[in-house]
């Protein structure tokens, strides 16, 4: 079966998201794909990132990781979006990113690709859900095929997000259930982009 190239493009300010990021790179690697992973730009005053020790340290751990670009997505397969929550909504770095894709969009180079999310969020309830299904609306408008992790396996009933993996920031680190979580997405979305294209090439 030919490989799936699968991108995953996040924003993390302090190391959530990139934590889950890299999980997601980790399962879509194991499960035969080709992987980029990609940080959007950082738009942040200097003033509000050096405020912060974590954030500041956070750029300097990550300074090696490649800026996404938009060839990043015409080169994928799928696409796995990760980004904080900020109040209810992906943080404006990434929409930053999605807002320069009105080209490709225009081109239907974004349609028929497969789409999904991941976030995190300093609280229980602090929108985690809602950030996905924003993200869900931007795959809707470029006719992208979304694949959320559902309850298909058994660390979904530990998570308890279905529509994508997602991490409360203020316990701490993204433990192995988090982790293995956005694993489990990412293979997902590989084993179905994988049918995908082999139903495409049959046709």
């Amino acid at each position: 079966m030919e490989p799936v190239n699968v991108a995953i493009i996040y924003y993390s300010a302090t190391g959530t998201v990139h934590a889950l990021a890299r999980a997601a790179a980790d399962g879509a690697e194991k499960a035969g794909a080709h992987v980029r992973l990609r940080k959007v730009a950082e738009l942040a005053p200097p003033e509000a990132i050096n405020a912060n020790p974590a954030w500041r340290q956070h750029l300097r751990d990550t300074a090696d990781v490649p800026e996404a670009g938009l060839d990043d997505l015409v080169w994928a397969d799928a696409v796995l979006f990760g980004a904080p929550t900020r109040f209810g909504n992906p943080a404006n770095q990434l929409k930053a990113f999605i807002e320069t894709t009105g080209g490709l969009w225009r081109q239907g180079t974004l349609a028929g690709k497969v789409y999904s999310a991941f976030t995190a969020a300093g609280t229980a309830h602090g929108g985690h859900e809602s950030t996905i299904l924003a993200l869900s609306n931007v795959f809707y408008h470029w006719g992208g095929i979304i694949v959320p992790p559902g309850y298909t396996d058994p660390v979904q009933f530990q998570t308890g997000n279905p529509y994508g993996t997602s991490h409360v920031a203020g316990g701490g680190p993204p433990d192995d259930v988090a982790l293995e979580a956005a694993r489990y997405q990412a293979r997902r979305v590989v084993d179905t982009t994988a049918l995908l294209k082999a139903g495409r090439a049959a046709a």
